[in-house]
């Protein structure tokens, strides 16, 4: 069962005002199937307490070709992409009901002792258990280390609260994205969806911090940089 398939329904949950599906409700779509994936594979969530090891997400490069509508049905593939002993890939296509491809995506991940929070290796016996595929969706398997624009803007700042914080004890990935929307000036966000984007991912955000948000536009992509004083959180590129 190496590349794993599930149906979704397009709900209220994934799209926005235009009835059309965000690329956070993609985000939402591609991490349930990842999540899917690791429970058959024996590394879950609820399998911590017995493994002693968690996936931490790196990066995520998303190309969407095509949105669908609320009350659509897709098909969201997945599947490993074996890497070394310190980092792994996971790559996704997105399906509509005719089965046309409209979205691939690759994310970066790495594994953590989830007692003491450090590396640790993931050995043969774990890589071998989510039964790992050569099928790379982008020409190539490493995502490109996005760098901080040299000049950049502060334009938003919040406050990381309850609602932000995952089973790590961090706030959860998917909302960097969420966050970095209120980022960009109001001439681009009011454009709608961009369809290529990278999240880059730093450092946790935890609960209480006073994370700044920093936007620039360079070489024809809409950046924002999240920071705590001088720690980086994450990187956020859209084009």
């Amino acid at each position: 069962m190496s590349f794993i398939e599930r149906e979704y329904k397009v709900d209220i949950r994934h799209i926005g005002t235009s009835n059309l599906i965000t690329n956070y409700g993609i985000l939402c779509l591609l991490e349930d199937i990842a999540t899917v994936h690791s429970d058959i594979a024996g590394y879950g969530i609820a399998q911590i307490p017995f493994t002693h090891v968690s996936w931490i997400l790196l990066n995520w490069k998303v190309s969407v070709l095509k949105r669908v509508a609320f009350g659509d049905t897709v098909k969201v593939r997945t599947w490993s992409v074996p890497y070394n002993e310190l980092f792994t890939f996971r790559n996704f296509e997105i399906y509509d009901n005719e089965d046309n491809l409209i979205c691939i995506a690759s994310s970066k991940w790495t594994l953590v002792n989830s007692d003491t929070k450090t590396l640790t290796k993931i050995t043969k016996e774990i890589e071998l258990s989510y039964e790992p595929e050569d099928k790379l969706v982008f020409d190539k398997l490493e995502i490109a280390k996005l760098k901080e624009p040299s000049n950049s803007e502060h334009t938003f700042s919040f406050n990381v609260l309850r609602r932000d914080i995952d089973f790590n004890n961090h706030m959860h990935n998917l909302y960097y994205l969420l966050y970095a929307y209120e980022a960009l000036p109001s001439e681009v966000y009011e454009k709608g969806e961009l369809n290529n984007f990278e999240i880059m991912y730093k450092s946790g955000s935890m609960l209480g911090d006073k994370v700044d948000c920093y936007y620039s536009y360079e070489n024809d992509a809409h950046y924002v940089v999240m920071k705590t004083d001088n720690k980086l959180h994450a990187i956020i590129k859209l084009n």
